[in-house]
């Protein structure tokens, strides 16, 4: 039989990979060509640029943790307590309800409270099941957002750009959850400000290469879309600091283990893609063929590219096989176990991008990942200011 720590570091190993797996499958979806791949002139060939459906196939990802959660039910002990599919956090050092609390910074791993006096705490059954479609909604919104920017920006940058989401959820817990942001909280909240500010000016500076085109000088038009990557994919955070604060507010209230959340969310969040997508078409589409809500001709270039089609199953089960070793990190280790993989899975990002040859290295980009870590590390209590 294994032992708790080998267990732990299975799961985290496991939780980086998937993790590092989502954002570099994503990015390499994008750069699929679909349409004038025989063309000699790159700037003519079309790559697959389809937020939408690859929000629906991050959605599909999330619900395959219900059927995880239904496995898990099959092989559970009789008499066992529910709870045992929970939150078990470890609890860090010098923790207080009235402070705000750590923030998760990964894909789609909700914000969950501890489980002391959860027996007094209702089930989330029936109707109020729909309470998880305001969350969903949100995570629809941010990722869309983010899967337009990521077009624009390379897989590091994203990945580092998403690391504001700590700041969005710092101040949203105090103005809706009734947090309070204790001194090193502000100090490195406006730190990672700085270290996400830094990051994005190096995205502007030195724009991604275009694979479309051949290798040109950098042109006026090359630093919008630079600039649209990393106002898109900031601006996502809002959504996303908001679908923390509606989950924490919603697991507060009702007893509801965070593998069936995730799952939740995925079956919300899909229907409302599926039901979206006809009416995008209709009003945005049909009027602008092949852009974003052209939804046939989306549905054409997976069905017909194995490349993209394949990809997609490739997220599915990355998508669902990362909630399911996030969850159990979170059962088993601290937050500061969390954050620290979570910096890991970012560096492992960068560092296959590079090897990849999707970026170039840059010297900014680093001095502006470290404050960015720093500052994350000092919010969520791995590290202590030195004042």
């Amino acid at each position: 039989m294994p032992s708790p720590l080998s267990h732990a570091a299975v799961l985290a190993a496991g939780m980086l990979l998937t993790g590092t797996f989502n954002t570099l499958l994503t990015k390499h979806q994008d750069q699929q060509c679909v349409g004038n791949c025989d063309d000699p002139d790159p700037s003519k060939r079309e790559l697959f640029e389809q937020p939408v459906w690859q929000t629906l196939t991050m959605f599909y990802g999330e619900m395959l943790c219900l059927a995880c959660l239904y496995v898990a039910g099959l092989f559970q002990r009789p008499g066992s307590s529910p709870a045992a599919d929970g939150y078990q956090p470890i609890p860090d050092a010098e923790s207080n309800s009235d402070i705000a609390n750590d923030v998760p910074t990964t894909d789609a791993l909700p914000v969950v409270a501890p489980v002391s006096g959860e027996s007094s705490v209702k089930p989330l059954t029936g109707w109020a099941t729909l309470y998880m479609w305001l969350p969903a909604t949100c995570d629809l919104l941010g990722t869309t957002l983010m899967n337009v920017g990521l077009f624009f920006t390379t897989a590091s940058v994203y990945q580092m750009l998403r690391g504001a989401v700590v700041v969005f959820s710092g101040l949203f817990s105090v103005l809706f959850l009734g947090h309070r942001l204790e001194r090193f909280q502000v100090v490195s909240l406006a730190m990672v400000v700085v270290g996400v500010t830094i990051v994005g000016l190096s995205n502007i500076i030195s724009p991604p290469v275009d694979p479309s085109r051949s290798a040109t000088a950098m042109t006026e038009h090359d630093v919008f879309k630079a600039t649209l990557g990393v106002v898109l994919v900031l601006g996502a955070q809002v959504f996303t600091a908001t679908q923390f604060v509606v989950e924490e507010k919603i697991i507060r209230n009702f007893h509801l283990t965070p593998l069936r959340a995730v799952g939740l969310e995925g079956s919300f969040g899909a229907a409302t893609v599926m039901a979206a997508i006809p009416i995008l078409h209709l009003t945005i589409g049909r009027s602008h063929p092949g852009s974003y809500f052209d939804a046939p001709a989306g549905f054409q270039q997976i069905v017909q590219n194995p490349s993209v089609w394949q990809t997609s199953i490739y997220i599915m089960i990355s998508i669902a096989l990362f909630n399911y070793f996030g969850l159990s990190v979170t059962r088993y280790l601290s937050a500061t176990s969390r954050a620290t993989i979570d910096t890991c899975r970012t560096l492992f990002i960068w560092m296959s991008s590079l090897a990849l040859g999707w970026e170039t290295f840059s010297w900014i980009q680093v001095i502006g990942f470290a404050i960015l870590v720093y500052g994350t590390f000092i919010y969520n209590r791995v590290v202590s200011l030195p004042f």
